[in-house]
């Protein structure tokens, strides 16, 4: 599903992210670990295709990363920092939004939001605003938004952010149901216990051969 070769990035002559080759198959959860600065973030958004690597290649279900191309919009969905938010617009809204935009009738987008906010334990706060969540809630309606799009790859930079342990619980749960129903998951972590409970390869940036 995602094949990475030789992947570097380079910005005014400083290494974002040293050359590097992995590949992930389907239905399997790829963890990126590594210090700050290591370059994971940039990897992740390099296979999102928000930035264009210096060196080598990376292709998802045997296609170059093409953010502008719908075919690889509909296929890859990232969550790399939390979306923009609509101060005037509920949680309930911003489902709704994302999961029109992309089902085929408002009936089914309703249906999935509703699925997705009781999956990670949101229901209660449906009608609220953002400003009225806190940060872990909002940190759960980001994934929520991104879990609301068609997708067969997501890419995640630390879920775990301003989650306590028990909602942590709640997202490892909700990501390795994706991943067990075939989606490929690459999942940048510094939490031990979702590396443990979800990943099935762990890639080591910032480490000496």
């Amino acid at each position: 599903m995602i094949e990475v070769r030789e992947i570097g990035v380079v910005v005014d002559d400083v290494i974002l992210l040293a050359p590097i080759s992995v590949s992930a198959r389907r239905g399997e959860a790829l963890i990126v670990r590594g210090r700050n600065g290591s370059g994971k973030s940039t990897l992740l958004r390099v296979l999102a295709g928000a930035r264009k690597p210096s060196t080598g290649e990376a292709r998802i279900a045997g296609a170059s990363v093409l953010e502008r191309d719908p075919r690889f919009r509909r296929r890859v969905a990232a969550m790399i920092g939390l979306p923009p938010l609509a101060a005037d617009l509920t949680v309930v809204d911003h489902l709704m939004l994302v999961a029109t935009t992309w089902a085929d009738d408002r009936r089914a987008a309703a249906t999935l939001a509703h699925v997705i906010l009781d999956e990670l334990g949101l229901t209660g706060l449906a009608e609220r605003f953002p400003h009225e969540l806190s940060s872990g809630q909002t940190q759960l309606l980001g994934l929520a938004l991104v879990l609301a799009r068609p997708f067969e790859v997501l890419i995640l930079d630390e879920p775990e952010q301003r989650l306590d342990p028990e909602h942590l619980a709640t997202v490892i749960r909700v990501l390795r149901a994706r991943r067990d129903a075939g989606a490929t998951l690459v999942v940048a972590t510094h939490s031990a216990v979702l590396a443990d409970e979800l990943g099935d390869r762990t890639l080591h940036l910032g480490v000496a051969a």
